[in-house]
């Protein structure tokens, strides 16, 4: 797994975490979280989807 990737895993991981947290105690802080936690979400997959096709330039996926 590219280091990127699992950087932004790991920032997807703790934002949800930090939401449900937020929602839990009625704070509506958690809307942010849970964006961040989307906008990384998509940086993981455009990483993995990145290394992948380093790795292997037959894949067009």
């Amino acid at each position: 797994m590219p280091r990127l990737a699992l950087y932004a895993l790991v920032v997807c991981v703790l934002a949800t975490a930090a939401a449900v947290l937020s929602f839990v105690q009625g704070s509506w802080l958690g809307v942010v979280w849970v964006l961040l936690a989307g906008l990384s979400s998509n940086m993981w997959w455009y990483y993995m989807k990145r290394g992948k096709l380093t790795r292997d330039p037959s894949v067009t996926d």
